[in-house]
């Protein structure tokens, strides 16, 4: 998984996201966000917890902790952009 377009196949189901992304865990992660109207954010950050539909990332920027979490689908739509660091 060198780049963002690793994660993004067309051929890739939902269970095959799932399983990539529950071997990045406890990994250092760069995130690229899609928040819609052009606005694209990236994060760097850990993922913390994986759940049944959602995983979490813990993010920490100038020393404040953030948690996010983001739906598999939103990583099958290509809103949601994982690369490992």
């Amino acid at each position: 998984m060198q780049g963002y377009n690793k994660m993004r196949k067309p051929n890739m189901t939902l269970n095959e996201i799932k399983q990539a992304i529950m071997a990045l865990k406890g990994k250092q992660i760069n995130m690229q966000v899609n928040n819609g109207r052009k606005k694209i954010v990236h994060y760097q950050g850990v993922v913390e917890n994986i759940y049944q539909s959602v995983f979490v990332v813990k993010i920490e920027n100038d020393n404040v902790i953030d948690k996010k979490s983001y739906s598999f689908t939103e990583v099958l739509c290509g809103d949601v952009k994982i690369a490992l660091k």
